[in-house]
């Protein structure tokens, strides 16, 4: 008779799994040597198990199906907790095994013994914990039912000896493999969010960097669409507000709304267009666009490389990359000044994909995402831009790159510093503290490791650097040493900022440290003012 484990990768065979991301252990053996026997299935082993959530995770994002990742008992699938948070709020399908201890020693403080139906039930849809074998297959399919409908995570927890015991149940499809579902509000509502928008003079929606702020401001309505934009300074206050998303719960979270349509973006919007007029005033376009282009002459100022200097400007490295990566490229970004440099300099094409820790926030994320943007599009240039202190954090997952044959391309921006936090503390009125990073010559590690590894000081050596990473064969790192001190500013700078600033001068010269003031400067006015 089949065991459990393998009427469990039975069904996930039939329900259009192609992967699962892992890390092996005692209590996942039933589990791994099925995967073993079924060429339909890859085990992708990684290095850490947070790494097999975020791949998994990038995983599901870009190709819309579910996604699995498998963690042993106790310490190993804990490990999964930031990455699954990251897929649960970044709304993608995952299914996260997490074996157990043996049953019967359960409830006895046994060795790893933890409760992952608590661990994991605030990052979760579903959370079922099997207790007997044939009770396995049922579970599992209300847990991917549950991660493919409401598109989040789902969690089964299944101790190894159950996996191992004879199962009489067969292994079934679920019946759907994704959620293609479609909902459109009522026609009333329809009707009124019309209204609004056909008296309107000048309609934005929630968009952008400094342009898209401006727009924002001098909008007499605002029409928001599937977005959780989490920061309420930034919204309008007097424009009026019409939001749209599938989830009516997330509908005015964020700032007041005027008229709220529970619908899915697309075809909400197809049902609105017959009911609205064509302006016959662009005024508030015309100044839009106007401004768009003057930002974007001032961003492209800003990205500039002047052969022999160094660091370089992180700007100008993004700008750089934009232009020579392929036109389908899947980019992997991770939080912080990487993910500014991202918004600023990439763009995208309908082709091009774009991932990154958005909602949650975490750090590490740009590594293992890219490995599995890489494992579900084989043939796909993957780029990670990668912070250093980011990189640090998972350095392990570059020996997942070269054990798995992934040839994902990562590009580190190496300040040497937590930058981002740094400007935070800045605007604060803080001295930056704890924020140094002592780092290796990253090249050197990955070469260490069994990447092409690359470090480019100077602006003439980037684009030769990159060309020869996005070429080579195999996984590369290219090390950019850019500027610690760049400015990353926001698209609009408050008077508690500004004084934050100014406090920020005045501190580090009574702190001694007047030399870094001398380098912001440096860095975001000297260098800009002398000729290229």
């Amino acid at each position: 008779m089949t065991n459990v484990a393998e009427v469990l990768v039975q069904t996930l065979i039939l329900s259009g799994v192609k992967r699962v991301y892992g890390l092996p252990g005692d209590s996942l053996n039933g589990i791994t040597d099925s995967i073993r026997t079924h060429s339909e299935v890859q085990w992708v082993h990684v290095r850490n198990e947070e790494a097999a959530a975020f791949a998994a995770g990038a995983d599901a994002h870009l190709t819309g199906r579910l996604a699995v990742c498998a963690g042993s008992c106790g310490p190993g699938n804990l490990h999964f907790i930031n990455g699954l948070y990251d897929c649960h709020r970044s709304r993608v399908p995952v299914l996260a095994i997490a074996a157990q201890i043996p049953s019967q020693e359960l409830c006895t403080t046994y060795f790893q013994e933890t409760y992952p139906e608590q661990l994991f039930k605030d990052c979760s849809h579903y959370c079922g914990v099997v207790s007997e074998p044939e009770q396995m297959p049922r579970v599992l399919g209300i847990a991917m039912r549950a991660a493919i409908a409401r598109r989040g995570v789902a969690v089964i927890v299944i101790p190894g000896n159950i996996s191992m015991k004879a199962c009489s149940v067969k292994a079934v499809g679920l019946g759907f493999l994704e959620n293609r579902s479609s909902v459109v509000p009522p026609e009333s509502d329809l009707l009124a969010a019309a209204s609004v928008l056909n008296e309107s003079k000048r309609v934005t929606g929630l968009i952008g960097w400094a342009s898209g702020y401006r727009a924002m401001m001098h909008c007499d309505t605002l029409l928001a669409l599937g977005t959780d934009f989490p920061y309420p300074q930034f919204y309008p206050e007097k424009a009026k507000k019409i939001q749209v998303d599938v989830r009516g719960e997330q509908i005015g979270r964020r700032t007041t709304v005027d008229i709220g349509l529970i619908g899915t973006v697309k075809e909400t919007i197809e049902a609105l267009l017959p009911k609205l007029t064509a302006a016959e005033d662009d005024e508030h376009l015309r100044k839009s666009l106007d401004h768009y282009r003057e930002s974007r002459k001032d961003l492209d100022e800003l990205a500039t490389g002047r052969p022999g200097s160094t660091p370089l400007h992180p700007q100008y490295v993004a700008k750089v990359l934009d232009e020579v990566a392929d036109e389908h490229a899947v980019f992997t970004v991770d939080v912080g000044t990487p993910s500014i440099w991202a918004a600023r300099y990439l763009h995208f094409n309908g082709k091009r994909r774009l991932v990154g820790s958005w909602s949650h926030g975490s750090m590490a994320g740009a590594l293992p995402q890219a490995l599995g943007a890489q494992a579900a599009f084989p043939g796909r240039q993957v780029i990670a831009m990668a912070g250093d202190g980011g990189l640090a954090m998972g350095m392990g997952e570059l020996l997942t790159a070269v054990q798995n044959k992934l040839p994902v391309k990562i590009v580190v921006f190496n300040n040497e510093a937590l930058a981002f936090v740094e400007v935070e503390m800045i605007a604060a009125g803080i001295v930056p503290f704890g924020t140094d990073l002592k780092n290796p010559e990253f090249s050197k590690v990955a070469e260490a490791c069994g990447l092409l590894g690359l470090r480019v000081s100077k602006p003439e050596e980037l684009r030769p650097a990159l060309y020869q990473a996005l070429r080579y064969e195999g996984p590369a790192l290219v090390e950019v040493m850019v500027h610690r001190q760049e400015l990353s500013m926001p698209p609009t700078i408050t008077a508690a900022q500004a004084l934050g600033f100014s406090l920020y001068l005045t501190k580090s010269v009574l702190n001694g440290r007047g030399d870094a003031i001398l380098d912001l400067a440096k860095t975001n006015l000297l260098d800009r003012l002398r000729p290229d």
